[in-house]
């Protein structure tokens, strides 16, 4: 085979290299576009009387999703099932931005940490890696952390609405969220660097708390909560 012979093919598997990249390239416009539909529903509820509409904002977020697993169904298809990590840098940030996404859906259902494999069922993915496209552990753990960030904000909001048992709810859940953050020894530096920035929104919620406590409004929070209880 002559050099001109030799180039010629390497051309086309850069070519068809390319055009892998750009089909994938489409189909995460159309999930980050979906997401950013998601994000602004639920972040409804930092508004006014967003509480109230929780239920229904949820379930609307639930149908959405449904969007994102045929999208996601689609992105299997654009690319060789062995070489998920070639391509991952791709969508590796609407991963996590839907990872965070269904962590703040299911905390605002049942104000619990939703699991690797829920995430991973919610958006029609796999858990394990040798099962083929499936949700990486620090994709899953960096979209956690961006649900500590949102929540945080909530806690703020939750005051202005009048709602002053919920920041309390949420500091119990960012303490025990950041308590198991610091079981992980973690090697990863952008993860590392989002995991760093956990203890300030844990100092947010703390100052929130601290500002109901001297107000005395921790105990009338405590108190209403008791009573619906």
């Amino acid at each position: 085979m002559s050099v001109s012979d030799m180039f010629i093919v390497l051309q086309g598997v850069l070519t068809a290299d390319q055009d892998i990249r750009e089909e994938i390239r489409k189909v995460v416009q159309a999930l980050e576009q979906t997401a950013r539909e998601i994000l602004t529903l639920l972040q409804g509820v930092h508004q006014g009387a967003g509480f109230q509409d929780i239920p229904k904002k949820c379930q609307k977020a639930r149908e959405h999703f449904g969007t994102v697993r045929t999208q996601l169904e689609s992105l299997k298809t654009k690319f060789p099932a062995d070489q998920y990590y070639r391509f991952h840098e791709h969508w590796r940030f609407v991963l996590q931005r839907l990872v965070f996404l269904a962590a703040f859906l299911v905390y605002l259902e049942s104000e619990t940490l939703v699991t690797r494999e829920a995430v991973a069922e919610i958006l029609g993915i796999e858990a394990d890696r040798e099962r083929g496209f499936h949700l990486d552990i620090e994709d899953y753990l960096s979209g956690v952390l961006t649900l500590a960030s949102e929540l945080a904000r909530l806690a703020v909001n939750s005051v202005t609405a009048g709602d002053y048992a919920r920041p309390l709810r949420i500091s119990t859940f960012i303490n025990e969220l950041d308590s198991g953050f610091r079981l992980l020894n973690l090697k990863n530096d952008s993860l590392r660097k989002r995991y760093d920035g956990l203890k300030y929104d844990v100092k947010k919620i703390e100052e929130v708390v601290y500002d109901l406590s001297i107000r005395g409004l921790s105990k009338e929070a405590t108190v209403s909560a008791g009573g619906e209880k």
